[in-house]
């Protein structure tokens, strides 16, 4: 969720009153860090996850499953380690908005050696332990996108009630005490997001149509309190979701890296960038949203539009006359523009900035790539602000810089160093969903990091114009799309310094030629492109970075099992979450073929993922028969192992 400032929140009126103030020292923050920070050099690598996790509570006598909200009392345990010893320890806990949610990632970032490869699945499987061991009877802690009935009637344990007149989100669906309620800013962001677009949020998924789905699909919103505002919103044939709490309550897996420099995490930024989509799609883990069936495997959308605080002016419904701009995206998107020179060409769709801070940014020094970047994201309203954070010394603070920044939700996010501290450059990538196991995550992390270390080793061209990038995450999100869907990739990733193994041979420098349709087995495991010219594939160009370094037995058994993992599920061998969760449903007896997730369904659903979880149900269909976890290994021994090879860089 970004930065967490504690403190008084303002009120809607009073944020509003503050916008501009906020925007011009925010500006200013950036330009004194960017001055002080533009020419460090020589970070090392390093880099981390960071995983979220559902609370749910079984009462297995009824055969009922619900969210528990639980998570202040859970996360106030877990952090009194930070607080006692906050250097000495393996994990570290966040409160994430649900109030059945935490985020754990690992207390240290891992570094350079590959031998790191080896504890990544391990501390996972540390931080589940950790939170386990914190449950009531009933309850389990579980890596889930997206729990398949929130919203629904009686999700919540203990139970709760929407109050669609009155409180932070005004939902017909979702109650304000399933937002955490131990920090303010969750609640704050819900009141204010609703009150600065001037209406609730508006979600609509199409719903999977099957054999008993009615047709029209349209849902008597009038019986839960529902008001022409929402009937007016609610789609016919879609499920309609009406606050921030079914996109912010949904858990994903992240990464972030350490560059070595501002012009390496630039690079990084842009070449990640085209391979969001392609991971949205390998990840895909959410079908089920407010007890229904979707037609949409991915939770991205449901996310965007549940913290689009866009005026009707500024979605292009109506005329400019109060806003000073027509913005195509929610500020939960893809990003809209490439940062490094060798991406600038590619900046296809016209970007929308404010160019009096852009003018300023320039006058400052900055290039004009990181400027209209900037600039863009100014072109949004703080909707967070507490009064013990308005007046901020703008030499050493960047408080009002990071309250727009961090309510920018991106695919990738460029993240300059805080002051005054050790941590240099850094990019995120946020396009995940995350998955069941933790071998699953573990070996996403680990294919992700792999790449950084590919693209900047063989000095890899991923970049395709923006345009493409868009279509791609649209096409991501649809029912199958590892399977169904072709993504825009480019066909010569090589440049004129890459190695000979990376080398394919569609060389062309017309931005409208350097890239075709790929499946996604294709992107990850090659393909022949044409009669004679081949995609090395990204899983082979791993493998080929790899057989050039000095990597222990250990580490080449844990990174070939990752690699195998992605490999099949790309090939469409094993199945991503999503195509299993519905050919659970479906084949469920209680299933209707009505697209309605039962109670029971539900219940079922999660006692096998979490059996999953566990290791205590085989699932082949996901994880394969020889494919093998490493989290029987225990956590010291796993990082002696680590720490033994010196000098072993990525």
């Amino acid at each position: 969720m970004g930065l967490l400032t504690e403190g008084s929140p303002l009120s809607w009126e009073e944020t509003k009153a503050l916008a501009d103030h906020v925007r011009q020292h925010g500006v200013v923050q950036f330009i004194n860090l960017y001055k002080r920070l533009r020419d460090r050099q020589g970070d090392v690598l390093k880099w981390g996850d960071e995983v979220e996790y559902i609370l749910v509570k079984f009462d297995h006598a009824r055969k009922v499953a619900r969210v528990s909200l639980r998570a202040a009392d859970i996360l106030n345990i877990l952090q009194e380690k930070e607080l006692k010893n906050p250097h000495g320890v393996k994990s570290l806990w966040r409160p994430e908005y649900g109030a059945y949610m935490i985020e754990g990632t690992p207390g240290k970032p891992y570094g350079g050696l590959l031998a790191h490869f080896n504890i990544v699945e391990a501390n996972m499987k540390y931080r589940r332990e950790e939170v386990a061991r914190l449950l009531n009877p009933g309850e389990v802690v579980m890596s889930l996108t997206s729990f398949p009935r929130l919203g629904s009637h009686d999700f919540t344990d203990p139970p709760t009630v929407p109050t669609p007149e009155t409180g932070a989100s005004r939902s017909l669906f979702f109650p304000d005490e399933a937002i955490f309620q131990g920090h303010p800013r969750f609640r704050t962001l819900t009141r204010n997001i609703r009150q600065r677009r001037g209406s609730k949020v508006a979600i609509n998924l199409p719903i999977f149509r099957d054999k008993k789905t009615p047709n029209p699909f349209v849902e008597n919103l009038e019986a839960v309190g529902g008001n022409g505002e929402s009937s007016e919103a609610a789609l016919p044939n879609h499920v309609y979701m009406d606050a921030m709490g079914f996109g912010m309550g949904c858990c994903c897996l992240q990464l972030t890296f350490q560059a070595c420099n501002i012009n390496e995490a630039r690079t990084l930024y842009d070449q990640l960038t085209p391979l969001c989509p392609i991971m949205l799609a390998l990840t895909a883990a959410s079908p089920l949203h407010r007890g229904y069936v979707t037609d949409v495997d991915c939770r991205w959308n449901v996310i965007s539009c549940s913290v689009d605080c866009r005026t009707r002016e500024e979605r292009g419904e109506l005329p400019l006359k109060h806003n000073k701009f027509r913005i195509p995206k929610s500020r939960y998107d893809s990003i809209d523009s490439y940062l490094s020179p060798q991406g600038e060409k590619y900046n296809d769709v016209p970007l929308i900035y404010d160019k009096a801070i852009y003018e300023q940014l320039r006058d400052a020094d900055i290039d004009h790539l990181l400027a209209q970047h900037i600039a863009h994201l100014f072109i949004r309203d703080s909707v967070s602000l507490f009064s013990e954070k308005v007046n901020q010394d703008d030499e050493q603070d960047t408080d009002h810089f990071e309250n727009i920044q961090s309510t920018n939700w991106q695919t990738m996010r460029f993240k300059p160093p805080p002051p005054n501290s050790p941590i240099g450059w850094r990019v995120e990538f946020r396009p995940c969903e995350v998955q069941i196991t933790d071998f699953e995550n573990a070996a996403i992390v680990c294919f992700v990091v792999l790449l950084t270390r590919v693209i900047l080793s063989y000095q890899l061209n991923f970049i395709i114009p923006i345009s493409k990038v868009d279509e791609n995450m649209k096409r991501a999100q649809k029912r199958d799309a590892l399977r169904q869907e072709e993504f825009y990739f480019r066909k010569d990733i090589t440049t004129c310094v890459s190695p000979p193994a990376a080398t394919s041979c569609c060389q062309t420098s017309d931005c409208c030629d350097v890239y075709t349709p790929m499946t996604i087995d294709q992107i990850i495991n090659g393909k022949l492109l044409f009669q004679t010219d081949e995609f090395p594939g990204l899983i082979p160009l791993i493998n080929s970075y790899l057989s050039g370094m000095d990597v222990d037995a250990d580490t080449h058994c844990t990174i070939q099992q990752y690699l195998k993992l992605i490999q099949r599920r790309a090939s469409g061998d094993l199945q991503t979450t999503a195509r299993w969760m519905r050919q659970f449903v479906q084949s469920h007896p209680d299933y209707r073929h009505d697209s309605v997730v039962s109670e029971r369904i539900n219940y079922d659903l999660l006692t096998q993922i979490h059996g999953i979880q566990t290791g205590e149900i085989p699932c082949p269909d996901l994880l394969g028969t020889c494919l093998q976890s490493k989290t029987q290994e225990s956590i010291p021994a796993a990082v002696e192992k680590a720490e033994a090879i010196n000098g072993e860089c990525c």
